[in-house]
C-alpha cells in the first residue's frame, strides 16, 4: 500500500470514529430530552386545577383526544390576540377530536366576564402562582404568557409554543394530529 493510501485510509478512519462518536454523543444527549418530555407529559395529565365553578378537573379527562393546553391571563396583550383562534379552532375541529384546554393565570371573578366576552368555548381552569411553576416544568423556562402545548392523544407533548400562536402554524401542527 502506498503511503498516500494509508493517508487517505488513516483520514477515512478518523473520520469514521469521529462520526460514531458524534452519533452516540447525540444519542446520548439526546436521551435526558426524552425522558424529560414523558415526565412533562405525565406531569400535565396529571395536573388538577379548578375551573370557573371551583370543581376540580383533571387534564388526563381529554387524553385521547389532540389537545392544545393554554397558559394564559386577562392582562396579557398576545392573550388576548390568540384567544380568538382558539375559539375558531375548537368550533371547527371539535368534531375531528381537537380540545383546546385554558388555563388562566387569574382570578375568577376576572376571567368569568372575560371568557363570556370573548365567547370561550372551551374548558377553563383556574391556575395561581404554582401554576406558573407548572408551566415551567413544562417547559416554559421563562415563565412567560402565553404558553401552549400542543398534545397528540397519546397524552405526549408534541410542541411547545411561546409567546401568541400563529394561526397557520398551529393550523398545519394540528391537521398532523387530526
Amino acid at each position: 500500500m502506498t503511503r498516500r493510501a494509508r493517508e487517505w485510509l488513516a483520514i477515512a478512519l478518523v473520520a469514521l470514529v469521529a462520526g460514531g462518536g458524534g452519533y452516540a454523543f447525540n444519542v446520548w444527549r439526546s436521551a435526558p430530552d426524552r425522558a424529560a418530555a414523558a415526565a412533562a407529559s405525565e406531569t400535565l395529565l396529571a395536573t388538577r386545577l379548578p375551573d370557573l365553578n371551583n370543581r376540580p378537573q383533571g387534564v388526563e379527562q381529554w387524553k385521547g383526544k389532540v389537545l392544545v393546553v393554554n397558559f394564559w391571563a386577562t392582562w396579557c396583550a398576545p392573550c388576548r390576540e390568540e384567544i380568538p383562534l382558539f375559539v375558531k379552532l375548537q368550533e371547527k375541529y371539535a368534531g375531528r377530536g381537537l380540545q383546546f384546554v385554558g388555563i388562566a393565570i387569574d382570578q375568577p371573578e376576572k376571567v368569568r366576564p372575560f371568557a363570556a366576552e370573548f365567547g370561550m368555548n372551551f374548558p377553563i381552569l383556574i391556575g395561581d402562582a404554582d401554576t406558573i411553576d407548572l408551566g415551567k416544568k413544562l417547559g416554559n423556562r421563562a415563565g412567560v404568557l402565553p404558553y401552549t402545548l400542543i398534545v397528540g392523544r397519546d397524552g405526549k407533548i408534541v410542541s411547545t409554543e411561546i409567546g401568541a400562536v400563529k394561526e397557520a402554524k398551529l393550523e398545519a401542527l394540528l391537521g398532523s394530529l387530526l
